[in-house]
């Protein structure tokens, strides 16, 4: 299983930025996918994920309203749409992905919904930098 991600690079405030992540080895319909950044000296965070099914969702409160993740399974893909960027969304973001099926982990809860909060198969990163 292998996870590309592209799209990050440098930008404003208020900016918006488009991530992508191709996902090979499996068949994406089967597997949750998840959007973790990580910043040096800090703890790593969740920031976006999405069911297998993509019924159920899962953003960090500090994104809610401004990042949206989607999967497309027909061409083994998903994106993080990340609009109005600030400068704490400045890390490393790395895609992942779980399979959902026979799932024995934890999960993230919002709005009545559930989804898989530890991921197996993590891509190298892409670098997000919010400056003026």
């Amino acid at each position: 299983v292998q996870l590309q991600a592209s799209g990050g690079g440098s930008v404003q405030p208020g900016a918006s930025l488009r991530l992508s992540c191709v996902v090979s080895g499996v068949t994406l319909a089967d597997y949750a996918v998840g959007w973790f950044r990580q910043v040096p000296g800090k703890e790593r965070e969740g920031v976006a994920c999405i069911s297998s099914d993509s019924r159920s969702f899962y953003y960090a409160p500090s994104v809610k309203g401004r990042f949206t993740i989607s999967k497309d399974n027909a061409n083994n893909m998903n994106f993080l749409q990340m609009d109005t960027l600030k400068p704490d969304d400045t890390a490393r973001y790395y895609c992942t992905a779980t399979r959902q099926e026979g799932y024995t982990g934890s999960y993230y809860y919002m709005d009545g919904q559930i989804v898989p909060d530890t991921y197996h198969y993590w891509g190298q990163g892409t670098l997000v930098t919010v400056s003026s």
